[in-house]
């Protein structure tokens, strides 16, 4: 994209400036369309789960549903409690809205499809990631109310617990691939599957860490049954109780601008990413662009979020905190020695 502009006649640097403005755009503002899209599909899905319609009066089908709640928050007022720490207060929604963005900067829609093909991909995005309990934290404790406040510390431990074993997954995935640069990573599943499986779709030596990758996806994004959060029962809406208008808003959408980026990571790190699922020899199959199998990947993993958020009741806290400490933790790091035991004695000849 630099060269094009190069090529109408702005030196280097503009041309790179530019080049990198129109990347940042021309992922996030599809990334919003999409968020508004994926809350109207997560309303779809319980519904139908529920024996309901959903959202089916603004607009055709109901699509426009999203596009009116978010007018109906912009035109609220902004209510800041007296008590509460006013700058602090509006920097929590800002933070968990610009972390949720910035790790979309290294996710590959095609070979040469990434606005930043780095090496240290997955590094960039356990770290990003890890960054987005700062704004709850921070939302928690500058509200000045006690529910807000628990939340906070909820939310921060419940982070801090999953994301150990995701690390452990993680290096299990940068083992396997041999690189940390995400492009790479989708292209050593090529022709995996010990000889049994012909295909770009599953790794049947990472399928188990997959499913704790799952799992812990669902703690990473407090999506149900692991919602603590926001459990109404005890918390009234967890740290979001005190926001409303556009400072609520930005919670959603970092919400699930952050559920999409876990969708995409299950995609990318074990199902493919923008491969195709199977290598089957039809003639238009690999003509088909890999930002399509990206997107199809990721809603059917969104698909399994909704079906879990819709069916599966919430964990208790003692429960969320054994399952991260005393299963996954041990789980991740017995298969790091499984899968490094498996690559020496395969792959290097150990």
């Amino acid at each position: 994209m630099t060269a094009f502009f190069q090529s109408l006649g702005m030196t280097y640097e503009w041309a790179w400036f530019v080049a990198t403005v129109a990347g940042v755009l021309l992922i996030a503002l599809p990334l919003m369309l999409a968020v508004a899209m994926i809350i109207y599909a997560d309303r779809k899905i319980w519904a139908a789960i529920a024996l309901r319609r959903g959202p089916n009066v603004v607009g055709p089908f109901g699509l426009l549903q999203s596009f009116a709640d978010g007018l109906k928050v912009f035109l609220q007022e902004t209510i800041i409690p007296s008590a509460a720490n006013k700058g602090l207060f509006l920097i929590g929604p800002i933070v968990t809205f610009t972390v949720a963005l910035l790790a979309w900067a290294v996710i590959p829609f095609g070979p040469e499809a990434v606005l930043a093909d780095i090496n240290i991909g997955l590094l960039y995005v356990l770290a990003i990631s890890s960054l987005g309990v700062y704004g709850v934290v921070v939302a928690g404790w500058a509200s000045n109310s006690k529910y807000p406040f628990f939340s906070a510390m909820r939310a921060a431990a419940q982070m801090i617990s999953y994301e150990v074993s995701i690390g452990f997954i993680l290096v299990c995935v940068i083992l396997y691939a041999g690189t940390s640069n995400l492009n790479d990573i989708i292209e050593a599943q090529r022709g995996h599957g010990f000889g049994l499986v012909n295909g770009f779709f599953f790794n049947l030596l990472l399928f188990p860490i997959w499913v704790m990758f799952l799992i812990s996806s669902l703690a990473e994004t407090a999506r149900a049954p692991f919602d603590l959060t926001e459990a109404e029962s005890e918390l009234v809406a967890g740290y979001q109780t005190e926001y409303s208008s556009m400072s609520f808003a930005l919670f959603w959408l970092g919400e699930y601008a952050n559920v999409l980026l876990m969708c995409a990571l299950n995609a990318v790190l074990f199902f493919g990413g923008w491969l195709p699922p199977l290598n089957i020899d039809l003639i238009p199959w690999f003509d088909i662009p890999g930002w399509i199998w990206l997107f199809a990947k990721i809603f059917l993993f969104f698909f399994i979020f909704s079906w879990v958020k819709a069916t599966v009741p919430r964990f208790r806290y003692d429960q969320l905190m054994r399952l991260g400490w005393k299963v996954f933790l041990p789980l991740s790091l017995l298969f790091v020695v499984l899968v490094s035991g498996w690559l020496m004695f395969t792959r290097y000849g150990a």
